[in-house]
């Protein structure tokens, strides 16, 4: 898993509640073990037409958001049924931070084990922040998970925090293995004590 400190990218803002799983990645593009590849699926019924055509008024359809590594959503995002491609499909996009209210339980379990940083701000500061990418053209910000801060173009800082070990594990890289080896000289010593 990659590390995380800090990445300064151009947002994409996406002004819709209850983002479902569903949603990231519909159910048909799920047949593949392989998280590469399902980038191009993501959102699929929001970023395509009936006849495969880009939808251009959908955002990451946009000439900028399509390097957008950071996503700006409304509240609940990532709810419904655990999909761990869901995570992998915004990953594989190359989405690294989705900013929003609130999210799903399992989606947040899912993203910090593939190392997707999810900050939650109050609604207002969430709607703040997907005006303030449109205006601005989608100016890069900057996430940076060592002070957790995100800078605006404008030099404006918004503090934010998350679960200590859940930055941890990002600062880190550490996927649900990696922290398990972390212990493997305990592990050893209880074995052999068994």
């Amino acid at each position: 898993m990659d590390k995380f400190t800090k990445i300064a990218a151009p947002p994409a803002p996406l002004q819709l509640a209850n983002v479902d799983t569903d949603m990231i990645i519909p159910a048909q593009f799920m047949k593949s073990l392989s998280r590469s590849g399902l980038g191009k699926h993501l959102f699929q019924e929001l970023r395509y037409a009936l006849d495969g055509g880009e939808r251009p008024d959908f955002i990451l359809n946009h000439s900028i958001a399509r390097h957008a590594q950071i996503l700006i959503s409304d509240r609940n995002f990532g709810c419904g049924s655990s999909r761990e491609h869901a995570v992998w499909a915004l990953a594989d996009f190359g989405i690294r931070c989705v900013i929003a209210p609130s999210f799903g339980d399992i989606f947040s379990n899912n993203a910090r084990k593939n190392g997707l940083l999810l900050i939650r701000l109050p609604d207002a500061i969430c709607e703040r922040l997907r005006r303030e990418a449109a205006l601005s053209q989608f100016a890069p910000m900057t996430i940076d998970l060592v002070e957790q801060e995100i800078v605006l173009a404008s030099g404006e800082i918004i503090a934010f925090h998350i679960d200590l070990d859940d930055r941890r594990t990002l600062m880190e890289g550490l996927d649900d293995i990696a922290r398990t080896l972390r212990h493997e000289a305990a592990i050893t010593r209880f074995e052999a004590d068994a």
